[in-house]
């Protein structure tokens, strides 16, 4: 509650417990067991710094602190307990209020792209190893270096194909691209998406100065992520609120200490961020803790015990409040005195025992005060909630989203030329590339094929040429012994011996008679 620019958190007899609005952004830890009441000290804290005109972003994981917008009712044990506190003129009121979803159901859609969650978150939403991150680091470099938007998860799994199917080209610049882990990585997308991660990765992207605003009273908006699907998914969840906090981080200025915060982000089930978190994450995480507030940004970490939350980030908390721890066992007695120890000790009773002892709706309280250091440890009732305390309707949500100022702002789905659309037409240019080089390359095999036919064919005809001219070589041997054999034969027959004498005969006669003529002429010639 909202009083003397104080922030009324809890109360006995003797002192009220106030949050100092100039040290709100010092962090601030809600622990206790199941039943205990953290999730009424964490609405009535969101109320307090709504009042202040601070805004609020927290998480929803029952479905109960939707009533934050209705205006709450008295009832007996409320009652009871403002008059055990003394507290007069109680009002009971709603609170600007909106809602968000990531699966788009029960609030406004909030949603981010790829590029803006990164590799290194990205790999702890798919439950990657060390080598697996290594690969997915390099296909966001790939991305980066040549203009490949990573919008939503059909972006991530073309461009991952890609990469495995020219890993080639990229080993010697970017190291190893193994195709097991990329098929591992490719898995873990489809879970991913079957998980709702579809839903998250996409545009619009929310704008995060729209968690920043203050309605037209003065009032910061309570924004309340609708988690009772998305806590099912507790690696997504926890993942989503980490991505939130590094944006927030990685985009509001430096304005250092101001009189209040711009901004209160409640971890709820806050060892869901820490369970099994890698050593750089969490490094990366307490840096951004303790940098954070001098952007104006204060986060309380709801959980059942300490212990749930690293020391690092434990001694970064100034506002504490502890509601009841059971102990059964010497360990976990040895969690509580660790926690009364983390406390500054109040002499009019034991912290150990109180730890134990306190009843709901009762916690052990210490806030920073003026001069930043923690206050002594006190006992105290917290305040009952302004606002309706339990779920509502449907009808009701609807009714809140309709009024909201972000009412269709977010609604429509964004599908926006991305790295799937540049990456199809490169693969789809290359195939068609490939079948085109393909295609003159069995044109060429063809032609040469033919040319190959063509002149098997000449050395077959030519072949065939030579072979015919052997054979009639051979005819016209053949032909020529024939007659040879057949004149041998003729001349060795009576006719032809007969004749040969009479041709003798008259070739003699005829020369005899051709001489004695010649001799005749030339003894005229030389008688002249």
């Amino acid at each position: 509650m909202y009083i003397d620019n104080k922030i009324l958190i809890g109360k006995n007899k003797e002192k009220e417990l106030f949050i100092v609005p100039n040290k709100a952004n010092r962090h601030g830890l809600i622990t206790g067991a199941s039943g205990s009441g953290k999730t009424i000290t964490l609405k009535v804290m969101a109320e307090s710094f709504s009042s202040m005109g601070v805004p609020v972003f927290l998480a929803d994981i029952k479905g109960d602190l939707a009533g934050t917008c209705m205006p709450g009712e008295e009832n007996e044990k409320i009652k009871e307990r403002l008059d055990g506190i003394g507290i007069q003129d109680f009002q009971y009121k709603g609170f600007p209020t909106v809602f968000w979803d990531v699966f788009a159901k029960s609030g406004h859609p909030i949603r981010t792209t790829l590029q803006s969650v990164g590799p290194t978150i990205l790999s702890r939403m798919l439950g990657l190893n060390e080598t697996q991150e290594g690969v997915l680091a390099i296909v966001f470099k790939i991305a980066r270096e040549n203009g490949y938007e990573l919008i939503d998860l059909k972006d991530l799994r073309l461009l991952l194909q890609y990469v495995a199917e020219n890993s080639k080209e990229y080993t010697i610049s970017y190291g190893n691209i193994a195709s097991q882990s990329v098929g591992t990585i490719q898995r873990s997308l489809l879970m991913l998406e079957e998980q709702g991660g579809n839903y998250f990765f996409g545009e619009p992207a929310i704008d995060i100065n729209d968690l920043l605003k203050v309605n037209s009273n003065g009032f910061g908006n309570i924004n309340i992520l609708h988690s009772v699907e998305l806590y099912k998914q507790p690696t997504l969840y926890a993942c989503f609120l980490l991505w939130l906090l590094n944006t927030l981080n990685a985009n509001m200025p430096e304005v250092g200490d101001l009189d209040k915060p711009k901004l209160v982000f409640f971890f709820d089930e806050a060892h869901l961020l820490f369970d099994e978190l890698p050593q750089y994450m969490l490094t990366q995480v307490v840096q951004i803790v303790k940098l954070i507030r001098s952007k104006g940004i204060g986060l309380y970490f709801i959980s059942q015990s300490p212990k749930d939350i690293p020391d690092d980030i434990l001694a970064q908390l100034g506002n504490k409040v502890q509601h009841t721890l059971r102990a059964y066992t010497p360990a976990e007695q040895k969690v509580i005195k660790a926690v009364a120890d983390s406390f500054r000790a109040n002499s009019e009773f034991s912290t150990e025992e109180a730890i134990m002892s306190l009843g709901t709706g009762e916690a052990l309280i210490s806030f920073m005060n003026e001069s930043g250091e923690p206050n002594i440890v006190e006992k105290a009732t917290i305040l009952p909630p302004q606002s309706m305390m339990v779920a509502i309707d449907d009808s009701i949500r609807l009714m809140v989203i309709a009024k909201s100022e972000f009412n269709g702002k977010y609604d429509t789905v964004i599908d926006r030329v991305s790295a799937f659309e540049v990456l199809s037409e490169e693969m789809e240019g290359k195939r068609q590339a490939e079948e085109q080089a393909f295609k003159e390359k069995e044109e060429q095999k063809l032609r040469e094929a033919e040319e190959k036919e063509r002149i098997k064919a000449e050395k077959e005809a030519e072949k065939q040429r030579k072979e015919e001219e052997r054979l009639a070589k051979e005819e016209e041997k053949q032909r020529k012994e024939l007659e040879k054999e057949a004149e041998k034969a003729r001349k060795n027959s009576w006719q032809f011996k007969v004749g040969k004498q009479v041709e003798r005969t008259t070739n003699a006669a005829l020369n005899s008679a051709g001489r004695k003529v010649a001799n005749e002429i030339l003894k005229a010639l030389f008688k002249r």
